[in-house]
């Protein structure tokens, strides 16, 4: 069995190549990846060349890389075993996630020298199922997402041989983690062979059957008309009202996992590995996750007794989640885990992109989003341990092929532009390449969005959930939200007409008018990404 770490190690899916590489680049101590054929990786984009290219570059870095094979089999699959063992012996992963124990049998009998990890498909719930794999020779096992944080530590005090890995962050599922039936029912898509639908984030119209035999359809004309209610046999008068607004009806829908608040529990106690959900997640994603967790991780060890999740919170609300829950880390799961209204996913920024690669004194900067001229984009710094960015307003857009100028410029095809390093007229060009090397992120403001109000409400309820708001002020305050938001005719910003005041490169007129140098002084003492108070006019 591997030996112990002393810190808590910090693991992010890949779903290709690309998102490996980023993972690692921001943060991340392992990644865990597999191929469409005997994993719940249906949807990855790894070939064999990639899988060989992704664990070079993590062992080049001293970092790991977990491959599953985490599928329950069937006697179609079980041929296929011998061909996957020997493709293991010439990878060389560090670690095989596996959930069937005929499955891990199998592999241990023909592989004895490999870690071998139990999957949160296993279901594993108790130390005595931990003691169980353990004996048969599992170094890890991965708990289910339905153990709460009191159940982990009785399973670590009773199991301190044998490392144990919980999931912090990512979507959760409203069943019994993997094992929905809803999926195989409605699409014929089996999630215990990787192929879950995911039919709970579907949206459900309401139909009332009549004694006639015809079918009432509940539309927006007549919802107003109807209450419907549920009463349980042996709680008669307790009447539970089913709803269904505008959008549709979302009773199945889970909200994403974030236990960044609870982060010191995990590490105080000796969790070996800590997991982030999103397979299917892309470089943006991949990118703030990592940076974010990691930052939080090595500030605690560094500094237990002052640290706070505040700043790492913020960063995490800029990628697209469904709202973020405790999960099952206090017990049961409350009404706050689940969002009855929206099933989408939402934020209020974009990945606008990354850096494909430098040419000579210029940056290939290949888009993921639409661009127009005065739009500002940040720039994920992937060895800042302070999560700092680098802003840069453009003004015009350089084809990197056909060097064709133009005002906006939309992604596809692999499309890129160049952005000359003299852009970035307030940073050290000595030094920037080093900064902002290839697969460094970039982001921007999203657009308006008609789920803006409900982002606010979906926010308030994590509060609730860390205990920052009580019931009471949780409804005042969600009773304040419009349904929808008024849309603000938006300022042409050409040029750097109006200014956001955050000193961003290329703003001539934050640098230059004499109106902002109040907000000059104050960014010295915000350092390198630093942002203004939120309201903050050119007059304060």
């Amino acid at each position: 069995m591997s030996e112990k770490r002393k810190t808590a190690e910090l693991l992010m899916p890949a779903g290709n190549l690309r998102r490996l590489k980023t993972a690692i680049c921001y943060g991340a101590d392992a990644v865990y990846a597999g191929t469409p054929d005997l994993s719940l990786r249906t949807q990855s984009n790894f070939s064999l060349s990639d899988l060989k290219k992704g664990i070079e570059f993590a062992h080049e870095r001293n970092k790991r890389v977990y491959l599953t094979l985490n599928l329950f089999a069937h006697n179609r699959d079980i041929a296929k075993l011998p061909a996957f063992v020997e493709t293991l012996k010439e990878l060389q992963p560090d670690g095989i996630i596996i959930a069937d124990p005929g499955v891990f049998a199998f592999v241990r009998a023909e592989m004895p020298e490999i870690d071998l990890h139990i999957s949160t498909q296993a279901n594993v719930n108790s130390w005595l199922t931990v003691q169980f794999w353990e004996n048969l020779g599992a170094s890890l096992v991965v708990l289910a997402r339905e153990v709460s944080f009191a159940e982990l530590l009785e399973i670590r005090a009773k199991c301190p041989n044998i490392r144990l890995e919980s999931f912090i962050h990512g979507s959760i599922c409203m069943t019994y983690s993997g094992r929905c039936l809803l999926s195989n029912f409605m699409a014929e898509r089996g999630a215990n062979q990787g192929g879950c639908a995911h039919s709970c984030r579907w949206k459900y119209k309401m139909h009332v059957r009549l004694k006639n035999g015809k079918t009432l359809e509940i539309n927006d004309e007549n919802q107003e008309q109807f209450d419907f209610l549920l009463e349980e046999e042996l709680r008669p008068g307790e009447l539970m009202q089913i709803e269904e607004d505008q959008h549709g009806s979302y009773i199945l829908n889970a909200k994403d996992l974030c236990l960044m608040p609870k982060l010191p529990d995990f590490l105080r106690n000796g969790v070996d590995s800590l997991k982030v959900e999103g397979r299917n997640k892309g470089p943006f994603y991949a990118a703030t996750v990592a940076r974010a967790y990691r930052a939080a991780i090595d500030d605690w060890y560094a500094d237990p007794e002052n640290w706070s999740p505040k700043h790492y919170l913020k960063e995490l609300a800029l990628v697209s989640h469904r709202g973020y829950t405790h999960g099952f880390h206090d017990g049961r799961l409350t009404n706050l885990s689940h969002d009855y209204d929206e099933a989408y996913s939402a934020s209020r920024w974009q990945f606008s992109g990354f850096v494909r690669e430098w040419d000579e004194d210029h940056m290939i900067f290949e888009l993921k989003n639409y661009l127009r001229a005065g739009d500002v984009i940040e720039f994920l710094l992937p060895q800042s341990k302070k999560l700092e960015n680098i802003r840069l307003r453009l003004h015009s857009f350089t084809d990197s092929v056909t060097r064709a100028v133009t005002e906006k410029v939309s992604a596809g095809q692999n499309k890129a532009i160049l952005i000359p390093i003299s852009a970035f007229d307030r940073e050290d060009p000595g030094t920037l390449k080093q900064k902002l090397p290839p697969l460094t992120v970039a982001r921007r403001e999203a657009p308006h969005s008609r789920l803006t109000p409900h982002i606010k409400k979906r926010d308030l309820a994590f509060k609730v959930e860390q205990e920052e708001l009580d019931d009471e002020e949780y409804k005042k305050r969600v009773s304040k939200i419009p349904e929808t938001e008024k849309k603000t005719k938006k300022k042409k910003t050409k040029n750097a007409s109006v200014c956001c005041g955050r000193g961003c490169n290329g703003c001539l007129r934050f640098w230059l008018d004499d109106e902002y140098a109040s907000a000059r002084e104050a960014l010295k003492e915000k350092g390198l990404g630093g942002r203004l108070p939120s309201g903050w006019k050119a007059d304060d």
